[in-house]
């Protein structure tokens, strides 16, 4: 099972289990933190999109540590004019380690009793 999030404007993929750098949350080191997410698909195959669905579908996640990425160099000039600047830019990441994705109680009673109906029907 996977799901799309989004958090920091950005999107990422995610399983259980997986560690990922977003831009940074609040929170501290051990905190549990909710994320909506935008699509979700289950073992089956079965993709969960709509709005009404996703509401009640969680993404849990902990925060494993706060720190700050890889320093990327910008350099701007202009020719024929001797203007040159370099500047830095580190981003602050929280690194998050997704515990739980859950689709709430009621996608998961309407998929058993589908699958119940489905089982009636071929003995019957």
């Amino acid at each position: 099972m996977y799901a799309v999030i989004r958090t920091g404007g950005k999107q990422y993929k995610v399983k259980v289990g997986d560690l990922i750098d977003v831009e940074k949350l609040g929170g501290d080191d051990g905190a549990s933190l909710e994320l909506e997410p935008l699509l979700v698909v289950d073992d089956d195959g079965n993709v969960t999109s709509a709005a009404g669905d996703l509401a009640k579908a969680k993404v849990t996640a902990s925060v494993v540590d706060q720190h700050r990425g890889k320093k990327i160099r910008v350099f701007t000039y202009k020719n024929k004019s001797r203007q040159r600047s370099t500047m830095g830019h580190r981003q602050s990441l929280t690194r998050l380690k997704v515990e739980t994705i859950d689709l709430g109680a009621r996608k998961r009673a309407a998929r058993t009793s589908k699958a119940k109906q489905d089982k009636q029907e071929e003995e019957g």
